[in-house]
C-alpha cells in the first residue's frame, strides 16, 4: 500500500495537490515535507498532535519532516477558524515557547538518522526582511481578488469583528515559508489541517512564480468528536501535551472515555497501527463494547506516543488503582502518578495512631461521629483493606515504604505521604 492510499484509508486525505503527480514524486524518492505550529502558548495540545502524527508518518516512510515553529506568523494570528483578532505575543514569550515545544516534538519524531527531522522558525528569515523587501518580493505576486477569494479571509470579512491589515497579511508570511523553506531547505510539500488549504496553494502559487518549482500540498480534515465538539478539550480546559500541564493519567483518561463511535477514527488516524490491526481491534471491540478495547488500545498508544512508555504504564497503574485495583501491587511512579491526582497530606507515623482524627484531617470524614458512623459500617479502605474502628494505621505496611492510600467508598482518596 502507498503512503497516500494508506492515508486515504485512515481518512486523513481532505485535499491534495494533482494526486497522480504526488504519488509519482512520493514514489521517485525522499521528499522534504514541513508542517507549521505557531506557538501561541507554552505547550502544543492535542488539537496539533495530527500534525506530528503525520510527520512522523512521512518519516517512516523515508522523507524527511520540517517542523515549523511560526515565530514570525506567531506574532500576526492566522484568520482561518477566527471570528476576533487574537493576541498579539512578544518576541521574548515567542523564543520561550518555541523552546518548550521542541521537547513535545522531539519524542514523537526522530532529529537523527538519514531522515532526521528539522526545527526551523519563521523569525530567521522574516524579522530581517524589510517591509519595502516583502512587498516587492511576495506581495506583487498576490492580487487582493485571490486574498479575499480565499474562506478563511472572506468568512473573517464578513464577519461582525471584520479583519485588520495584520491578519489579511498572513496567508503571504505562510506563502514566503513555503518558498523559502523549498530554495533553501529542498522542502517541496507543505500539509496542514483542513483550513489552510488557502495558505499552502498561496505557497505553491508563489513557488512557482519566483523560482519556477512545482511543489505540492495536501490537508487533512479537522479533528472533531463524533458530536462536534472540537478536538483536545476536556472537563479540565486544553488537553495539552506538557505533562505539567496535563498530566499523562488525564491525558490517557481522555482517550480511555472517548465515546465508541470516536474510536475507530482515532485510532486510524492518531494510532501507527497498521489499517489491519486497527480493523481487529475494532471487531473484538464492537463484540464487547463494555471492556472499553478499542479506548484501551488507543490510550496506550497515544500516551506513550506523546509522554513515553513509562509514563504511559504508570498511568495505566495509577488508574487502575483509583478504580479498585489493588494498591500494593502498584509501581513507585504509579504511586507518584496517584498522588499528583488526589488530594494528599504528610504525616508522621505518631499522628497515624488517632484513626478518627486521621480520617477528619483528610476530610475523608466530615465529623468525628461521620467517621465513626462510616468505620462501622466498613466504608473505608487503607492500602486496599477494610479498616476497622479499632485499626492502628501506624502499623500499616506502607506502599513503597511512603505511601498510606486511604478510600472513602468507591471513588473517594486522600493519599497519606508518611514522614518519619
Amino acid at each position: 500500500m502507498s503512503l497516500l492510499t494508506d492515508l486515504d484509508a485512515r481518512g486523513l486525505l481532505h485535499d491534495t495537490t494533482d494526486r497522480t503527480a504526488l504519488e509519482a514524486r512520493l514514489s521517485a524518492g525522499p521528499i522534504g515535507v514541513y508542517v507549521g505550529f505557531d506557538p501561541t502558548a507554552d505547550s502544543l495540545h492535542v488539537g496539533n498532535l495530527l500534525g506530528q502524527v503525520m510527520l512522523r508518518r512521512f518519516q517512516l516512510a523515508g522523507h524527511r519532516p520540517v517542523v515549523l515553529a511560526g515565530g514570525a506568523t506567531g506574532m500576526v494570528g492566522d484568520p482561518g477558524g477566527r471570528s476576533e483578532e487574537r493576541n498579539l505575543l512578544d518576541r521574548e514569550t515567542l523564543a520561550h515557547n518555541v523552546a518548550c515545544v521542541k521537547k513535545q516534538l522531539e519524542r514523537i519524531l526522530d532529529f537523527d538518522g538519514s531522515s532526521a527531522a528539522r526545527l526551523v522558525d519563521n523569525a530567521d528569515w522574516t524579522a530581517p526582511m524589510s517591509a519595502l523587501d516583502f512587498l516587492r518580493d511576495v506581495g506583487k505576486h498576490f492580487t487582493v481578488n485571490q486574498m479575499v477569494a480565499k474562506e478563511s479571509v472572506r468568512a473573517r470579512m464578513e464577519s461582525e469583528h471584520g479583519i485588520s491589515y495584520t491578519e489579511f497579511s498572513y496567508m503571504l508570511l505562510q506563502a514566503n515559508d513555503f518558498r523559502h523553506l523549498c530554495e533553501h531547505d529542498g522542502v517541496e510539500m507543505q500539509m496542514g489541517g483542513s483550513d489552510q488549504w488557502g495558505n499552502i496553494t498561496a505557497g505553491i502559487e508563489l513557488i512557482r512564480r519566483r523560482t519556477g518549482k512545482h511543489a505540492f500540498g495536501l490537508t487533512w480534515p479537522l479533528l472533531t468528536r463524533s458530536e462536534g465538539a472540537k478536538m483536545g478539550k476536556s472537563v479540565h480546559g486544553a488537553l495539552w501535551l506538557d505533562p505539567d500541564k496535563t498530566s499523562p493519567y488525564q491525558f490517557r483518561q481522555y482517550w480511555i472515555q472517548l465515546p465508541d463511535d470516536d474510536v475507530e477514527r482515532f485510532l486510524l488516524q492518531l494510532t501507527l497501527r497498521s489499517v489491519d490491526d486497527v480493523a481487529a481491534i475494532v471487531a473484538e471491540h464492537r463484540a464487547a463494547p463494555e471492556k472499553r478495547i478499542g479506548q484501551r488500545a488507543l490510550a496506550t498508544d497515544v500516551t506513550a506516543l506523546v509522554h513515553g512508555a513509562d509514563a504511559e504504564r504508570a498511568a495505566a497503574e495509577a488508574a487502575d488503582v483509583l478504580f479498585g485495583g489493588d494498591p500494593t501491587r502498584a509501581s513507585r511512579a504509579a504511586l507518584d502518578a496517584v498522588a499528583r491526582e488526589v488530594p494528599s497530606t504528610t504525616m508522621s507515623r505518631a499522628q497515624l495512631g488517632d484513626l478518627v482524627t486521621v480520617l477528619t484531617a483528610t476530610q475523608l470524614a466530615q465529623s468525628n461521629s461521620d467517621a465513626r458512623r462510616t468505620l462501622g459500617q466498613k466504608g473505608f479502605r487503607a492500602n486496599g483493606q477494610t479498616i476497622a474502628d479499632d485499626t492502628d494505621l501506624s502499623t500499616v505496611s506502607l506502599l513503597a515504604g511512603e505511601y498510606l492510600l486511604l478510600r472513602r467508598g468507591k471513588t473517594q482518596h486522600h493519599l497519606v505521604r508518611v514522614a518519619g
